[in-house]
């Protein structure tokens, strides 16, 4: 949307009405989360892929509801504009409506995001009805849900049979009628997230789910080859910031070897009487 003001559900919910594209970009620390703020992102998401792409994990499963806490506190100070969405990590909404609703308002008192993202269907109507009568906004996620990777045997496109699409329809509907405000569809065939995007009144995001969604997330790192391995299918590199950074370690350990750096214009000068009255007169050092 155009000019400085700071985006909220209403607006992002307005986006959908006009037809305007919705940009969402995971962030994980201030500069990050700066950056894309400058950069015009409607929506930062703090995600749990920090697990993977900053921490190092095989998946997003150890990732702890303190870490997604610390992260979201560094996201929030460096987005003004942005609306800053946060993951909800493994099992922080499995247990009680009452357990989960807690976890939901420490990411949002003590992290300052303004929305939280939950992975699941149906079955999480409830927690859902709750956030929102709590007043903590809650994005849906469906398809491909990372937590879950194991039970699903792995990361695989979601919905490719009629009785799993209509599954995942079914899922969407609950939790738009259960008062999520937005939507993210991950690994799903286009032309059923086309259709789920026409069936739906609140915005999908897409990541891996076709043009035909309302919006699109992609992760910071992999779209700027930032230390991402192995990217998937759906990603666009639009940088190499990896290689640069390395190239330039690269170059700070040869000058510091070899003795080119620091020099004379990178370091600091005391007065030779300050010296003298500090060693002596006559001391060299």
């Amino acid at each position: 949307m155009a000019g400085n003001s700071p985006i909220t559900t209403a607006s992002i919910k307005e986006m959908k009405r006009e037809g305007q594209r919705i940009v969402m970009l995971t962030a994980y620390d201030y500069p990050a989360a700066k950056l894309a703020d400058e950069a015009g992102i409607d929506m930062i998401l703090v995600g749990d892929s920090l697990g993977m792409v900053v921490l190092g994990y095989e998946s997003t499963v150890p990732v702890t509801l303190e870490d997604m806490i610390h992260h979201t506190k560094a996201v929030t100070r460096g987005a003004k504009r942005a609306f800053v969405v946060t993951d909800m990590p493994f099992l922080t909404y499995h247990g009680t409506v009452e357990e989960a609703l807690r976890n939901a308002g420490r990411i949002m008192q003590e992290g300052l995001a303004k929305a939280v993202k939950i992975e699941g269907g149906a079955e999480l109507v409830p927690l859902v009805r709750r956030c929102t009568q709590a007043g903590i906004p809650v994005v849906g996620h469906i398809g491909l849900t990372p937590q879950s990777v194991h039970q699903l045997g792995g990361y695989k496109v979601q919905g490719k049979t009629p009785e799993a699409a209509q599954k995942l329809l079914d899922d969407a509907l609950a939790l738009e009628e259960a008062g999520a405000f937005a939507l993210v569809m991950e690994c799903v065939p286009k032309q059923l997230a086309e259709l789920m995007s026409h069936r739906l009144s609140i915005p999908t995001i897409g990541i891996g789910a076709g043009a035909g969604c309302d919006g699109q997330v992609l992760v910071y790192h992999d779209i700027l080859s930032y230390g991402s391995e192995h990217v998937p299918k759906f990603v666009k590199k639009y940088g190499d910031a990896g290689s640069l950074i390395k190239q330039a370690i690269t170059q700070y350990a040869g000058e510091v070897r070899c003795g080119a750096f620091p020099q004379d214009e990178h370091t600091f000068t005391m007065k030779e009487e300050m010296l003298e009255r500090l060693y002596g007169e006559g001391v060299k050092i």
